[in-house]
């Protein structure tokens, strides 16, 4: 009703519930034969522990996105030539994965920030091995920062950093119209094909940091991520 779009359908998901990303899989494949373009864009900073056990940013921003993907990815291959962008965040120089303990709040007094960060390298590790196992598919993918948006990313932060964050947010954070204008970028520019698995902000081509150039933890990220969601 807000956009005047007829064509634009709601359909409920919530990737803090394995169970919700399974039964929304489902009931898109029944109800849509066609997808083209799957954009991993939800995100939370908040802390807390999901219905499956699991830190509630590293699921939301990683885990319930790995599942999703996985469960759309036969009908993407059908549709190819198709797209997947992943929105990650800069904030994934600060990240640090250990496959063994994945899904587990990380210790320390910033643990909810360091979660973020850790979900955030995991968004582009995901979309680099992606790349990789998808190759010769005519199905590409994209990791993207999407800049320091004035979204409610923040909603659940602390009522002491709240007074610090908004003023913040206002003065210098990019509107959300700004901040989707990396990932539509990577979803509609022709001839990025090439760059598929790449890392992308203010609409460019940049380099990740050297964690997230590591395919070994590319490889072993993706064999724990199909252990925790149930596809192993």
């Amino acid at each position: 009703q807000e956009t005047g779009n007829p064509e634009v359908r709601f359909m409920q998901l919530d990737l803090a519930s394995l169970r919700s990303v399974r039964a929304f899989a489902n009931a898109f494949l029944r109800q849509e034969p066609h997808l083209h373009l799957l954009i991993n864009n939800a995100g939370v900073s908040a802390g807390g522990t999901t219905e499956d056990g699991f830190s509630l940013p590293f699921q939301v921003n990683h885990l319930g996105h790995f599942l999703l993907t996985q469960l759309l990815l036969e009908r993407l291959q059908s549709c190819a030539p198709s797209r997947v962008v992943i929105v990650a965040s800069s904030a994934h120089c600060a990240g640090r994965l250990h496959p063994d303990t994945l899904g587990r709040p990380p210790p320390g007094l910033l643990s909810t920030f360091q979660d973020y960060c850790d979900s955030k390298l995991a968004n582009v590790l995901h979309a680099q091995e992606l790349a990789r196992r998808l190759h010769d598919t005519q199905v590409t993918c994209y990791a993207v920062h999407p800049g320091f948006v004035n979204t409610e990313l923040f909603r659940y932060a602390p009522l002491w950093l709240k007074p610090l964050l908004v003023p913040l947010a206002w003065l210098f954070f990019l509107n959300a119209a700004e901040g989707a204008r990396t990932s539509l970028h990577c979803a509609t520019c022709e001839g990025l094909e090439c760059f598929s698995g790449r890392y992308f902000a203010h609409c460019r081509l940049q380099e990740p940091w050297p964690p997230a150039r590591d395919d070994q933890l590319g490889v072993a990220l993706w064999e724990a991520s199909e252990r925790l969601v149930g596809l192993r």
